[in-house]
Parts: structure tokens; sequence; C-alpha cells
């Protein structure tokens, strides 16, 4: 595989960085709503209508032959999302940025693993090494040393 170029690597970097702070303003908000659910439904009420603009913008509408021709699982990314910022809503406050982001950076990566070798949902096929395992050992023993603190 040829090295990709430099912006290839940021992007899904600063992406990254983006999550803990998306974190800490939802738990605000959570507070300040007294709600994680509705903090949840703010948070991608404004996501929506950003979305929506730059769909309009780009004019890149679906179509409705193409949203029709969807299954099922097409239509769970959007559950994933909400599940994923209701609980940085809840329990990122309470367990802290860096415990939270490194938890769910190992079950990111064990995700990741996962799709990966059995190349489900677009990816890829690259087989389970021993180097990959390692890694995520490597991101469970950081866990473990955050949580001695």
């Amino acid at each position: 595989m040829p090295a990709p170029i430099w912006w290839l690597m940021a992007l899904p970097f600063v992406a990254g960085a983006c999550l803990p702070l998306q974190a800490g303003i939802n738990g605000q908000l959570a507070k300040q709503v007294s709600s994680v659910l509705a903090a949840a439904l703010v948070s991608f009420a404004v996501g929506t209508l950003a979305l929506l603009i730059l769909v309009l913008v780009q004019r890149e509408f679906p179509s409705f032959a193409a949203l029709k021709g969807l299954t099922w699982w097409h239509w769970s990314g959007g559950l994933l999302g909400v599940m994923f910022i209701a609980t940085a809503a809840f329990a990122g406050p309470k367990v802290g940025a860096v415990l939270f982001m490194a938890l769910v950076i190992a079950g990111q990566l064990s995700m990741a693993l996962t799709l990966d070798h059995f190349g489900w949902a677009g990816f890829r096929e690259a087989p389970i090494t021993a180097g990959k395992v390692g890694g995520l050992l490597l991101i469970v023993a950081g866990i473990w040393l955050i949580r001695r603190g």
C-alpha cells in the first residue's frame, strides 16, 4: 500500500482530537439542560442543520431511489452516533477526559480489528496479527495505568 499523503493522516488525527472536546461540551450541555438525551438531541440537531446546509450548498442530496435501496444496517450509523454522544455526555464528565478517551480508543481498536479481519462494513480484509493485538494490549495496559492515577 502506498504511503498516504500527509493530510490523509492528519484528518483522522484532528477528528480524534475533537472527540474529547465534543464529550466535554456535550457533558456541560447535559448539565445545563438537565438531561443527557436532550443534550444529545441538541448536539444532533446542530450537526444535522450543518450537514443539511453543506449538502444543499454542494448539491449532493441523494435521490429517492438511492434512499429506497438502502438496507436496515445503512441506517444504523445514526443510532451508533446517538449511543456515542449520549455515552460521552453521561460518562465522560464522570470518569474524566483521559480515561474516557482511552476506553473509547480501546473499543474503537477492538472493533476495528474485527472489521478489518473479516472485511465487514466495506473495509478491506486485513487479518489480525500479533502486532495489532500487541498494540491493543498496550492500550489496555495504558487504561490500567491511567486508572491507577
